[in-house]
C-alpha cells in the first residue's frame, strides 16, 4: 500500500514538473519571439493585401523613434534594447533555479577566442549566402525591400546599430536555440522535432520581411541547431549572429545610395 502511494505521488510530481516546464516555455515565448512571430504574420498579411508588389514595400529593422529629437531618440533606442533582453534575464533565472545556470547552454565567457573564431567563420559563410539569397527572392517578388536602418546621422548611430545587433543575437540564440532545445528535450521531444520547432520559430518572426526572409531564416535555424549540438555552446552562434547583423546594419548605413546593387527603401 505504501509503495503504491509513493509511486502515485512520484507520478503526480513528474506530471506537475512537465506541466510547469511546458507553461514556463510558453510564457517565455509569449513574452519574446513567439509574440514576434504572431506580429510578423499580421504584418505580412498587411503587406500582401496592400496595393503593389512586395519588393516595392519596405521593412525597416532599426528606425528612428523620435525624428528630429536626437536625445529622446537615443533614450528610446536604449530603452528598446534593454527591455528586449528581459526575456534573456528570465531564462537565466529559470536555469539558475534548476541549479545549472545559463552556462549550461554555453552562454558564458569560458571560451571567448574559440567562440569568436567559430562565429566569424559561420558569419562569413551564412552572411554571404544570405545576401545573395535575399537579392534573388526580392528580385523574384517574394520579399519586401529590407532597410536595415533608417537612423539620423548623429554621433550615437553606429554604437546603437552595433548594440542592436548584439541584442538581436543574444535574444534569439539564447531563447530559440539554447533554452528551447533544452526545454523540448526535457519534455520528451525527439531531436528532429525540436530542430524543426526551433527552425520554424526562427522563420516565423522574420515573416514580416516576406517569404524569402522566413525561408532563409529557417535554413539558418537548421544550421545553427546542428552547430549547437556539435559544439554544445550558443556562444559561437551569438558571435556569428552579432557579426552578421552588425555588417548588415553598419554596411547599409555606409553604402545606401552609393552601391547600385544594394536595394534601398
Amino acid at each position: 500500500m505504501e509503495a503504491r502511494v509513493h509511486t502515485e505521488s512520484y507520478g503526480a510530481e513528474a506530471g506537475l514538473a512537465r506541466r510547469t516546464l511546458r507553461s514556463e516555455t510558453l510564457l517565455v515565448l509569449a513574452l519574446s519571439l513567439g509574440a514576434s512571430g504572431v506580429g510578423a504574420l499580421i504584418s505580412f498579411v498587411g503587406s500582401l493585401t496592400k496595393p503593389g508588389s512586395l519588393k516595392d514595400q519596405a521593412a525597416t529593422l532599426v528606425g528612428s523613434q523620435a525624428p528630429g529629437r536626437p536625445w529622446l531618440d537615443l533614450a528610446w533606442q536604449l530603452f528598446g534594447i534593454a527591455t528586449a533582453l528581459v526575456p534573456v534575464a528570465l531564462v537565466a533565472h529559470l536555469l539558475a533555479r534548476e541549479r545549472v545556470g545559463i552556462g549550461s547552454i554555453g552562454f558564458d565567457l569560458k571560451e571567448p577566442r574559440r567562440d569568436l573564431g567559430r562565429g566569424t567563420l559561420v558569419a562569413a559563410v551564412i552572411g554571404g549566402t544570405g545576401l545573395l539569397f535575399y537579392l534573388g527572392v526580392r528580385a523574384a517578388g517574394f520579399n519586401l525591400t529590407v532597410v536595415p536602418e533608417s537612423l539620423p546621422d548623429v554621433w550615437w548611430k553606429i554604437p546603437v546599430l552595433i548594440a542592436s545587433a548584439v541584442q538581436n543575437a543574444v535574444l534569439e540564440e539564447v531563447i530559440v536555440v539554447g533554452y528551447l532545445l533544452r526545454r523540448l528535450g526535457q519534455l520528451g521531444w525527439t531531436p528532429a522535432a525540436a530542430l524543426a520547432a526551433s527552425a520554424v520559430l526562427r522563420g516565423s518572426y522574420h515573416l514580416y520581411q516576406g517569404v524569402g526572409g522566413m525561408i532563409g531564416n529557417m535554413v539558418m535555424g537548421v544550421v545553427f541547431v546542428l552547430l549547437y549540438r556539435r559544439w554544445g555552446r550558443v556562444g559561437p552562434l551569438v558571435a556569428a549572429h552579432a557579426l552578421i547583423d552588425t555588417v548588415a546594419f553598419v554596411g547599409y548605413a555606409l553604402l545606401a545610395g552609393k552601391a547600385g546593387w544594394l536595394p534601398t527603401g
